[in-house]
């Protein structure tokens, strides 16, 4: 049973309900601050997924890559126009005004908690590694982070982020039931570079968060297809 990705989209849900639910009685320090902390969170499990690193090289050209498709086919700005366009429906399904940051802001800080829920090294690995094992530590230490870093900014993006829910328990779920199908092919180079390419992902996202650089982090995610066969390309040629 999958239990980590289930239980990693429920703490996403309930923590941007409950977030957008209490608004401003949450005292605006806490709205200001507590992100910062999920900020520095996110950068410090990249780093520790960086460590892990077998060969920089593939990572490095993976990450390139994978950058360019991301610019060429406008991936994050794909993403800003749908949240754009799902923020005024889902204001007014729940009767309330878009009250929040303005545009831009908005955009920023959705874009970076997407990618932090939906496509982070530690989630998309979570999901993997539990679909092989049946280990969900990884997932259930993940989703107590989401429900604090959703129901904080739930107070000001609004009911806009529970719905990230749905979309990240489908690729949770997708590669929990396709780890059978993955894994086997793996080689312990290839996991570590993969997990190397999401820590940086998610490094750029903290930083992102914190808003100290707005890296496209979404134009990266392309990376996470290409790792892997460059790894193990790199292991056969040289070593």
């Amino acid at each position: 049973m999958p239990i980590g990705p289930l239980v990693n989209a429920l703490a996403v849900l309930l923590g941007g309900v409950l977030g957008a639910l209490l608004g401003n009685r949450i005292p605006e320090r806490l709205r200001i601050n507590l992100p910062m902390t999920f900020g520095a969170a996110s950068m410090g499990m990249g780093i520790a997924l960086i460590v892990k690193v077998h060969a920089f090289p593939p990572v490095v050209l993976a990450l390139l890559l994978g950058s360019i498709i991301g610019e060429l086919v406008r991936l994050e700005k794909g993403i800003e126009w749908m949240a754009s366009k799902v923020r005024g429906p889902v204001d007014r399904f729940f009767s309330v005004q878009s009250t929040g940051p303005d545009p831009d802001t908005f955009i920023q800080q959705f874009v970076g908690i997407l990618v932090l829920f939906c496509a982070s090294g530690t989630g998309i690995f979570g999901a993997l590694n539990e679909g092989m094992t049946g280990d969900s530590t990884v997932l259930l230490t993940k989703s107590l982070l989401d429900f604090c870093t959703a129901m904080i900014f739930a107070t000001s993006l609004g009911y806009i982020v529970p719905t990230i829910a749905l979309p990240q328990a489908v690729i949770l779920l997708s590669l929990f039931f396709g780890a059978g199908l993955i894994l086997p092919l793996t080689t312990p180079e290839m996991i570590a570079d993969f997990s190397a390419v999401g820590g940086i992902i998610m490094l750029m996202t903290g930083l992102r968060i914190c808003g100290i650089k707005a890296f496209p982090v979404a134009n990266m995610l392309p990376a996470l297809l290409f790792v892997m066969p460059l790894s193990h390309l790199w292991t056969i040629w040289l070593g």
